[in-house]
């Protein structure tokens, strides 16, 4: 589930590249922030689907091992405790998951995807995590859910493999795989023993999300030329060219959100692209958001113009 945070970085990431390339037309950029967006939750799907895959590659191996001509003791009676993994199984068996993947055309068929997760699981037996838990003499929910948390961490969310996979897949999908992530991590955390497991809507609330992000990319495109003069002059008349491109971009998303989001308080809107501007700018770059920030608030309450609607919001 992305939270406004998640959106926001969407959004930037489109502004960036839209301004970037000099696009005259909003309404292609807004169509691509349907399909980025899209996008997104098939990479949640397939990253979530890796769980099934990996256990399939343990058993083909184990199969294998009892094949060979002379196997050993340990080739026939195999350690079961991967492919036995409860949240694993749990995930294989979700009828919700399987079905949305189903209509998305969200699959790891064919052979060269069976070959990725064959190299992908002779990684993970070569782990720490994998020998510690294959040995570990306690079992239960909570193990088995701490091993997959440390498995998706180490194995699958950093796996050059799925990396090239990704890179080549889709031209949205390297900038999102963070979050992809992340939205991977909680629904491990919030399964259930005994309980069907439901993936996680990519909205909260559809219609409000949807708007929000909709509304924050159209409106800072439509507004960009009045965001240029309004922050040449809160940086003491420097021309725009002077300020770094991301840094422009946050601080006319940043107006946007003053403007025209009537129920986010000013504060939260400030910390928002102060937060954001440490990961995805210059490292002096959130002192300088919060200094143009914060005169551009003093100015639109000046002028009235910053309407906010609930006690406290205007702080």
């Amino acid at each position: 589930m992305l939270n406004r945070r998640h959106l926001r970085i969407k959004v930037l990431q489109l502004l960036y590249a839209h301004f970037q390339s000099n696009e005259q037309d909003f309404i292609k950029t807004d169509k691509e922030l349907n399909v980025s967006l899209d996008r997104m939750y098939d990479m949640y799907l397939y990253l979530l689907l890796t769980f099934e895959q990996l256990n399939r590659a343990a058993e083909n191996k184990m199969e294998d091992r009892k094949k060979k001509l002379r196997p050993t003791s340990e080739d026939l009676n195999p350690n079961m405790r991967f492919v036995d993994n409860q949240l694993i199984n749990q995930l294989s068996n979700a009828e919700e998951l399987n079905e949305i993947a189903k209509k998305r055309k969200v699959n790891w068929m064919g052979a060269e995807s069976q070959e990725m997760f064959r190299k992908m699981f002779n990684a993970v037996l070569e782990s720490e995590a994998y020998v510690l838990y294959m040995s570990n003499e306690d079992a239960g929910y909570e193990i088995d859910r701490n091993f997959m948390l440390q498995l998706f961490k180490d194995s699958v969310a950093n796996s050059p493999l799925l990396y090239n996979f990704f890179d080549e897949k889709s031209i949205y999908w390297m900038d999102d795989l963070d979050l992809c992530c992340s939205m991977v991590l909680k629904s491990i955390k919030t399964m259930n023993p005994g309980e069907d497991f439901v993936p996680m809507p990519l909205y909260k609330d559809p219609a409000d999300e949807s708007m929000f992000v909709h509304d924050l990319l159209r409106k800072t495109i439509q507004n960009n030329a009045e965001y240029d003069v309004l922050i040449t002059e809160m940086v003491d008349n420097w021309e725009t060219e002077r300020i770094a491109k991301m840094d422009l971009v946050l601080l006319k998303m940043g107006v946007t959100e003053l403007l025209y989001f009537q129920s986010i308080p000013s504060k939260v809107t400030l910390n928002e692209y102060i937060e954001i501007s440490k990961f995805y700018s210059t490292p002096k770059s959130n002192i300088f958001i919060n200094g143009i920030l914060d005169k551009i608030v003093e100015k639109l309450k000046a002028e009235k113009r910053l309407v906010k609607t609930g006690r406290g919001l205007l702080d």
